[in-house]
């Protein structure tokens, strides 16, 4: 199964966690592949210098069956961009969509998340304002609401910063069983914080008819 993580110019590096995440499941469910897209193949500088890999640009992107969207302070320029909504687009009719953090903004941008719940980044540093004021103020469409994970069957959303690593146990979870999301959840040391998230915001789940949870 291959996962892709959406990166871009100005990703947050705590959001690549995601990658993290998805690697240290690969020793309990090794069939599990990862790559990188970025808008164009190359190098990507992500927010405060770090540097990453770009695996494919959208433009040779392979069939996925799960593609992750990062947030970080450069979503604001990737929501203007027509290329990259119009790739996500495109992407949603045939791919379990899943954002992390501001990435959801990009979502709500391309028109994904219309019809559906959906949430994102909420604590920020004053003067920034937060990204789910501005998802409710901006986007009409879609019933947006404070949560860690938000899973509509083929889209799901998840909260601010670190939620990236519950939002990724929750795709694992969807796509192979609770079985190998408490496990990798277990190796990486992070069962108790999982377990205290996930009962401070409970997980809103939702159906529809693009629910792909036959895969694994």
């Amino acid at each position: 199964m291959l996962f892709g993580v959406f990166i871009y110019e100005g990703v947050e590096p705590v959001d690549l966690a995601t990658y993290g995440v998805l690697s240290m499941a690969r020793r309990i469910q090794p069939a599990i592949r990862i790559c990188t897209i970025a808008p164009n193949r190359g190098v990507i500088a992500f927010s405060n210098g770090l540097m990453v890999q770009a695996d494919y640009g959208i433009a040779d992107a392979p069939k996925l069956d799960v593609l992750i969207v990062t947030g970080g302070p450069g979503w604001m320029k990737q929501a203007e961009d027509q290329a990259t909504l119009r790739f996500l687009r495109e992407r949603a009719s045939s791919t379990i969509m899943s954002s992390v953090c501001t990435g959801a903004m990009i979502l709500a941008a391309s028109g994904v998340l219309d019809g559906k719940i959906a949430t994102t980044k909420k604590e920020v540093v004053e003067p920034e304002y937060p990204p789910i004021k501005r998802m409710q103020e901006t986007y009409a469409a879609i019933d947006v609401r404070p949560g860690s994970i938000i899973d509509n069957g083929s889209v799901i959303t998840g909260g601010g910063v670190t939620l990236c690593i519950d939002t990724t146990l929750h795709l694992l979870e969807k796509l192979f069983g609770a079985e190998t999301a408490a496990e990798t959840a277990r190796i990486m040391e992070y069962t108790v914080a999982r377990d205290a998230n996930a009962h401070a915001l409970p997980p809103i789940i939702q159906k529809d008819q693009n629910d792909r949870q036959d895969f694994g």
